[in-house]
């Protein structure tokens, strides 16, 4: 994060950690799985390791215990005879793959005389294939007999045997020979013995290095698990998370229908204390509203008494201009309060969900304003019904229509749609609005017009109710000023919601 001083010597701060984590799912549902995945993932490649490791382990024993029972059965055969027999019978275990000598004892202890070794002028290897020789041929012939092992690549291929275990477990490895390529790399074991008779045993053997290949069902099986176990866990984070999902989606329908049914308190308890709160939330926002509604038709049924009285009162005034002008004051107060009634009980009915023709919608509220004597034109059409409440569309638009009739004299309907949303433009031919007043003119009983005379200004609540409803719906209305003049109110409805 850094932060950064403004022209008016106010500090702002911008965060830049947030585009590091924008690869990170948005989802519940993908964050958890992307967890259990990794987790899994990173388990069982430690459990093949580990796997693979032991067989290492075990192979290695195996490959190593036949040439290590070999050369302990010749030393015992050996120990048991005359020099002159050992000779013959070292030359008789003389054959392909396989060289056998005896060597006169050395000055120095623990090594043959003449050092004599086929491998001797190769370097040293003391890995794992000559340890487990060694450690086998002490296990047989006792831990004081002097022992030489020594083993190191020849061949094709020594070199990818020196690699580690990447070179020894690759994949099909094992097919190399088969399909003509150069067959694994071999080891040249180099065995010496001290005999009975302090003669040296020189036993130089060929054997497979330990190159193999991975096991083919160990991986079948091991991707199986893991598809099972994704699938299991997909469908067990699925179930997890739907009731979110759920309360996700009748939460947002409330904002648009207080009368909905209440959510069903379903799922684990969090769900359902989450699920618990928005049907206490929504119970009380319901009782608040029908309180207020209450309260304001009490207030409009006591002024009627009052008003009616006025009215009386005015007819009795001898000054005509007076009388009109008392009786245009008593109408606007009436019409106040009808119009904040309207809105009240229009908001707090239960809202429908109907398929709306809204061609037909709009050729009606044309019609209807055209019975009035009043200029409104009508283009475009919907390409499919809108689900909603035809009631409270029908009064929207009639008052976006009633609105660009007052102050423009004409109005003129568009309708635009898409598989996103409907839009229903209504322009007027009037003076507009000043760029600063398109937001205020939605707010109650405010008007441009500052009579506060019915027949030039209204009374300020019409555009309020229209948004107020196009809200209700899922959609709003915005206000603009076309560039050739005149006002326009464009109702937005999207597609999908009701």
């Amino acid at each position: 994060m850094s932060t950064h001083l403004t022209t008016d010597g106010q500090s702002e701060v911008k965060a830049h950690a947030a585009p590091r984590l924008r690869w990170l799912p948005r989802s519940l549902f993908g964050r958890l799985m992307g967890v259990l995945s990794l987790g899994l993932l990173a388990a069982l490649l430690l459990s093949t390791w580990i796997n693979l490791a032991e067989r290492d382990r075990m192979m290695l024993r195996a490959a190593g215990a036949h040439p290590a029972q070999r050369v302990a059965e010749v030393v015992r055969l050996l120990d048991s005879l005359e020099p002159a027999e050992q000779d013959r019978v070292a030359s008789i275990l003389n054959q392909p793959g396989q060289r056998v000598r005896l060597a006169p004892a050395s000055r120095e202890a623990g090594r043959p005389a003449d050092g004599a070794s086929t491998s001797d002028s190769e370097p040293d290897d003391t890995g794992p294939q000559a340890g487990v020789v060694m450690a086998l041929l002490r296990a047989s012939l006792g831990p004081d007999r002097p022992i030489i092992v020594r083993a190191h690549p020849v061949g094709p291929g020594a070199e990818r045997a020196e690699r580690g275990w990447w070179g020894r477990h690759r994949l099909g490895a094992g097919s190399e020979a088969a399909n003509g390529h150069p067959p694994h790399p071999g080891l040249v074991l180099s065995v010496q013995v001290q005999l009975a008779n302090q003669r040296w045993l020189l036993l130089d053997s060929r054997m497979a290095a330990d190159t193999a290949s991975l096991p083919v069902r160990m991986l079948a099986t091991l991707g199986v698990l893991l598809v099972s176990v994704l699938l299991l866990s997909w469908l067990a984070v699925r179930w997890l998370t739907r009731p979110l999902q759920v309360l996700a989606v009748q939460a947002e329908a409330l904002g648009t229908d207080l009368h909905r049914p209440p959510l069903p308190e379903s799922g684990p308890a969090e769900v359902q204390q989450a699920a618990r709160a928005m049907n206490t939330m929504q119970q009380r926002l319901v009782a608040t509203l029908e309180g207020r509604t209450r309260v304001l038709t009490a207030i409009s049924h006591d002024l009627k008494t009052p008003l009616t009285r006025m009215r009386l009162r005015a007819e009795l005034l001898d000054d005509d201009a007076l009388r009109e002008r008392f009786d245009k004051d008593l109408l606007d107060m009436e019409a106040m309060v009808h119009d904040a009634l309207a809105l009240l009980r229009g908001l707090d009915e239960p809202a429908q969900r109907l398929s709306i023709d809204m061609n037909a919608l709009l050729q009606a509220v044309q019609a209807d304003q055209q019975e009035m004597g009043r200029s409104v034109s009508l283009s475009g059409e919907a390409a499919a019904p809108f689900e909603g409440d035809p009631g409270r569309l029908r009064r929207c638009i009639g008052n976006l229509v009633d609105n660009a009739v007052l102050y423009g004299q004409r109005a003129h309907i568009e309708v635009t749609d898409d598989p996103s949303a409907l839009l229903i433009r209504i322009r007027d031919e009037g003076p507009g609005i000043p760029p600063a007043a398109l937001a205020q003119v939605f707010e109650p009983f405010f008007r441009l017009e500052a009579s506060r005379n019915r027949a030039t200004g209204g009374s300020g609540l019409g555009l309020g109710i229209a948004r107020e409803l196009a809200r209700s719906a899922g959609g709003d209305v915005t206000l603009s000023n076309h560039p050739a003049g005149g006002l326009v109110a464009q109702l937005s409805l999207p597609r999908g919601r009701g």
